[in-house]
């Protein structure tokens, strides 16, 4: 069976694999070889990359990054109990 598409409930995905089990559709291909390493190097590069930007950071800069998350996060909140 092919990897589960994340946009399916469960019964749209028991569905797929009973289409998939009895022919009804084809599986998904599975990725070649270069694909997948290009994939697994992206992988290993965005894990490092947070954390090489984080180390290059000043204390203001990261205060100020997260207070501009703070106050995006928080915005508009009061106002959907408002109306």
């Amino acid at each position: 069976m092919s990897k589960r598409p994340k946009n399916l409930d469960l019964n749209q995905l028991a569905k797929r694999i009973v289409d998939e089990a009895t022919g009804e559709i084809e599986p998904d291909p599975e990725l070649d070889e270069k694909k997948k390493a290009a994939i697994e190097s992206g992988r290993r590069g965005g894990l490092k990359g947070g954390k090489a930007r984080a180390e290059k950071l000043t204390a203001e800069q990261r205060e100020e990054i997260a207070r501009t998350a703070a106050n995006s996060r928080w915005s508009g909140r009061n106002e959907e109990k408002a109306e």
